[in-house]
């Protein structure tokens, strides 16, 4: 499952958004202002990880594009998440979600769904 720092999240997630991008691309959708080459060097280092890829694109430049799905890296950093902070407990992660979200009825449905059909699943 991949790991990403939060600086390679951000580049990762506008590369999910766009499909595939130029450095410049990615450079002008991140949240925080990067130097080009501090944007190209976390495309590179993901590329050695091997959860982006890149081919030719207009002029010289290179286009990026993910090989990794937006899921698995959820997946990971939700695990993350759940170990660091709810010290591995679904159940306080879900618990605090509920609680101090601002959630819709439609969203609490949805969640609701969700959970009834994993009792079902399960035969419970």
């Amino acid at each position: 499952m991949p790991r990403f720092t939060d600086r390679e999240l951000d580049v990762m997630s506008v590369l999910w958004d766009l499909g595939e991008a130029t450095v410049a691309d990615v450079q002008a959708r991140l949240p925080d202002r990067l130097a080009y080459t501090t944007v190209l060097t976390v495309l590179r280092v993901l590329e050695e990880k091997g959860h982006v890829g890149h081919g030719e694109g207009p002029g010289r430049a290179y286009l990026y594009h993910p090989l990794v799905e937006r899921e698995e890296a959820g997946s990971s950093a939700l695990g993350r998440l759940m170990d660091r902070v709810f010290k591995g407990s679904p159940e306080l992660l879900l618990t605090q979600l509920v609680s101090e979200g601002d959630l819709s009825d439609e969203e609490l449905e949805r969640m609701r769904r969700v959970l009834d059909q994993r009792l079902k699943e399960r035969g419970s």
